[in-house]
């Protein structure tokens, strides 16, 4: 591409940087690298893969708090998979010049570059710079969310949670109010037959359209359990490729309840471990996966009729973070010469708001991870020491923790992220919780 800005430092090293955080983060943390070489006011990541917070944004409130999933849906079908558009489009409320790269991988860049001091806009960056950087952010991304990472899933639990009340909120709010524009238009005491008949029709079409948003988010949002169960298979084929073993698999019934996306995403992670952990037994000639739909819960069993030799600490330990994220249960039982049994409950729906909780949504990531550690008790050294950091700059963090969590002290923080299960990454579940 004509006028494109070349990498004048090797990146990749600091790449690292953009891809080790916490995903909630990433789209700011790879705006800040971009930001030296190629100016932007704004940077939206738009994947499909991420169900419950599927846009990723940092810079200027004014764009990205306007950027809607169908101005990014309209920008990538506009875009062959590993190519870039540089031009004008709609985004953000309004016409804009826009950088977009539409991944290999179907995940989408969209940057909106900053005008020079002359007026115009800074050089388009060059074609395979920008593919291979996005690259690994958006490879980044798809590793967090199929491995269903802690983090991911905490991230996308809250989201899911806080739009599915949003979107009843604003379902209440709008049906009524369409509904008595209705019903006062269809009054007898209204003289104006065709204002009536115009006016009822566009009220009706626009309360049609409002309930079947709720409808299309969660298509957007949700799996059905048979889709679930079906792509368990695929990504379990490599696993046992190589492994002389008969595998029975047993349906969860068609007419189950959906999966919210990060439940599907963590039961497929959760039971691909499991089945790791029976491989990894010398003998393994019979493999039984079941899902099932209480209505609640999905429940997963995975069985085998090997030595009974499975890790059954180690396993617990792998899964915990996500149990503890999701509120699930596990229960495993091995016997010697029998074989070994797996059982895990994963609630479908997410724990009732707490009144806390909307203080807990104004934390930033690093924030949260701040929250985790004093839920455990550390104090600023360790901390400090734990997330590489100074200790001013932690005190810091816990000075703004404690104030938005309106909260006097340390102890009173710590109680309310213990109450929400907040823990960090090496924490255990307490005990009576799995």
């Amino acid at each position: 591409m004509e006028d494109s800005v070349r990498l004048q430092v090797d990146p990749w090293v600091e790449m690292r940087t953009v891809i080790s955080g916490p995903l909630p983060d990433i789209a700011a943390r790879f705006s800040r690298f971009l930001g030296r070489w190629w100016p932007h006011d704004a940077l939206v990541i738009f994947t499909r893969e991420c169900t419950g917070r599927p846009r990723k944004v940092a810079g200027n409130r004014e764009i990205v708090d306007r950027v809607t999933i169908d101005e990014l849906d309209e920008i990538k079908q506009s875009i062959e998979p590993g190519g870039l558009f540089a031009g004008i489009r709609s985004l953000g409320g309004g016409r804009r010049r826009v950088w977009a790269v539409r991944d290999s991988g179907d995940t989408l860049l969209v940057l909106v570059p900053r005008p020079s001091h002359t007026g115009s806009s800074v050089p388009v960056p060059g074609a395979d710079e920008v593919a291979a950087l996005f690259g690994i952010v958006a490879t980044s991304i798809q590793h967090q969310v199929a491995q269903a990472s802690p983090d991911y899933l905490a991230e996308s639990r809250a989201a899911s949670s806080e739009r599915a009340r949003t979107i009843a909120e604003l379902t209440e709010v709008h049906e009524a109010t369409l509904s008595s524009i209705l019903g006062t238009l269809r009054s007898n005491d209204l003289d104006d037959r065709r204002s009536r008949i115009t006016a009822s029709e566009t009220a009706s079409a626009a309360l049609i359209a409002l309930r079947s948003a709720g409808a299309a988010d969660r298509a957007h949002s949700e799996e059905a359990v048979t889709t679930a169960f079906a792509r368990l298979q695929g990504e379990l084929r490599p696993l046992l490729r190589h492994r002389d073993v008969d595998v029975d698999y047993v349906d969860p019934p068609a007419d189950g309840r959906p999966l919210p996306g990060e439940v599907a995403h963590a039961a497929r992670a959760m039971v691909r471990a499991i089945v790791l952990a029976f491989t990894a037994q010398p003998v393994l000639p019979r493999l039984r996966i079941a899902w099932d739909c209480d209505g609640d819960n999905v429940l997963i069993e995975v069985r085998d009729q090997g030595p009974g030799e499975i890790d059954r600490t180690a396993l617990t330990r792998q899964l915990a973070g996500r149990l503890q994220t999701l509120r699930g249960r596990i229960d495993i039982e091995s016997i010697a010469g029998w074989g070994s049994r797996v059982t895990l409950t994963i609630p479908l729906d997410p724990p009732a708001v707490r009144p806390d909780e909307h203080l807990l949504s104004t934390l930033n990531p690093r924030e949260l991870e701040v929250l985790a550690h004093l839920a455990m008790g550390k104090r600023n050294r360790a901390i400090a020491e734990e997330l590489g950091i100074s200790q001013s700059t932690i005190k810091f963090h816990v000075a703004s923790v404690l104030k938005k969590l309106d909260v006097a002290n340390r102890g009173e923080a710590s109680a309310i992220g213990i109450r929400a299960g907040i823990v960090s990454g090496e924490a255990q579940p307490a005990p009576g919780r799995s």
